[in-house]
């Protein structure tokens, strides 16, 4: 008998009719006497329609009392599946974040989970029940109610795996496994049967909605054992491996992009070597995350000082780097809220040299300009205007032969990739 953690993500609750299909999923794998922890999002649409309705009342409300408020979406779909549940003779219970002990940081609506109490899990798993959560939610130690962010029920589903040692983690989606891209922007797509853990960490980073970065973190981390399924057809979707587990593996494995970007700009600060923290502090102490970043030393020792943030935190980020503008004696601010970032990701570029080449050519061939380049072993990132990110993203998803099999896709010594 296995202990499996199973989460399900708002479109596959949306409606009472998928969540009658979630119930009778769960109660086949614990007829087949499994233990099962059930993780679930809230309805789909239903947090933008709580979150809709506080911006109604104050644009500015307090994070604390946001938290609160979109907390609930969960605990109506706990309560439906376990219903559910146990209309089907499946003996199910349904707990909220606090009733699990999952236990956050203070970060209102982007908190961290620091450790998770099981002996209130166990305890319900022992008597024969399946335990139904609600994802993307936790207290801190203020008492306060706490969320996770967006795609938090995967971090909750990853973290209770790792505290109980289940020995499978399924995060079930409205797709059948990760992707080479979004089969919406280019339909040669193809599903991977297996992505290494570098990869999907780069690919979560970089804006495939498929897996929240932070779960993909646990799993590395505590090395659970992940697959992401469907939640409408059956398959084999995608098998996140560890180590060296894939050889052989191609040069690069997808292209990721992100449209929810925006760059800010500071033009003219003093060219000192504690300029960078005195711009990026007050961001990062409004829990603002920054991705990209770009220092350009100009010769009357000024420099120009660039990087992006998530678009949401994009007003925000944009007030404090002017009050910080102001302190310096900075020119001025300037920002782009029209940007998005294309990335192409794969553990075979470790040993092949010429890939950013082949990336920049293609790009410029069809006339698209680089604002931001950004490297690493497995990825590179390139920041474009927003209106060619799908040209960009087929443009690439066929120059590395991506809706080709591993065994098809040109090689490392193919002259157009030296």
């Amino acid at each position: 008998m296995a202990l499996y953690v199973q989460k399900f993500g708002g479109t596959s609750v949306g409606t009472l009719d998928r969540i009658e299909a979630v119930a009778e999923r769960v109660a086949q794998t614990r007829s087949q006497g499994h233990d099962v922890v059930v993780v679930v999002s809230a309805m789909s649409g239903e947090t933008n329609r709580l979150l809709g309705m506080a911006q109604q009342l104050d644009p500015d409300a307090k994070r604390r009392e946001m938290d609160v408020l979109v907390s609930t979406g969960e605990q109506v779909t706990i309560a439906l599946l376990a219903i559910a549940l146990n209309r089907r003779g499946c003996p199910a219970v349904s707990m909220t974040g606090d009733q699990v002990r999952i236990h956050t940081d203070s970060a209102y609506g982007k908190a961290r989970i620091t450790h998770i109490d099981t002996d209130s899990l166990q305890s319900e798993l022992a008597s024969g029940k399946v335990v139904v959560v609600a994802g993307f939610q936790g207290r801190d130690e203020h008492n306060a109610i706490t969320t996770l962010g967006r795609g938090g029920s995967d971090t909750t589903a990853v973290a209770i795996a790792a505290a109980l040692k289940a020995d499978e983690c399924h995060i079930f989606t409205d797709v059948d496994g990760v992707y080479t891209t979004d089969p919406r922007i280019e339909p040669k797509a193809r599903r991977l049967s297996t992505i290494t853990f570098e990869e999907m960490l780069e690919m979560a980073s970089l804006g495939a909605k498929v897996l929240q970065i932070r779960s993909v973190e646990f799993a590395g981390k505590y090395r659970v054992p992940l697959r992401v399924l469907s939640s409408f057809i059956d398959g084999e979707g995608t098998l996140i491996t560890y180590g060296g587990e894939r050889m052989e593996a191609p040069l690069v494995s997808g292209i990721a992009f992100n449209r929810n970007e925006a760059s800010l700009t500071i033009l003219g600060v003093p060219d000192r070597p504690t300029v960078a923290a005195q711009i990026l502090g007050p961001i990062s102490d409004a829990n603002i995350d920054v991705d990209m970043i770009v220092q350009n030393t100009l010769g009357d020792g000024t420099a120009d000082f660039t990087f992006t943030v998530n678009r949401d935190d994009y007003r925000r980020a944009r007030a404090l780097l002017e009050l910080t503008a102001s302190e310096l004696g900075a020119a001025c601010v300037q920002g782009n809220g029209e940007i998005a970032k294309v990335s192409i990701v794969g553990v075979g570029m470790w040993n092949h040299p010429g890939v950013a080449r082949t990336m920049f050519k293609v790009l410029g061939e069809e006339g698209i300009n680089m604002q931001l380049i950004s490297t690493s072993e497995i990825k590179i990132s390139v920041v474009i205007d927003e209106k060619y990110l799908e040209l960009a993203v087929r443009s690439l998803h066929a120059a590395f032969g991506l809706d080709q099999e591993p065994s098809e896709q040109p090689l490392g010594n193919n002259p157009g990739l030296i």
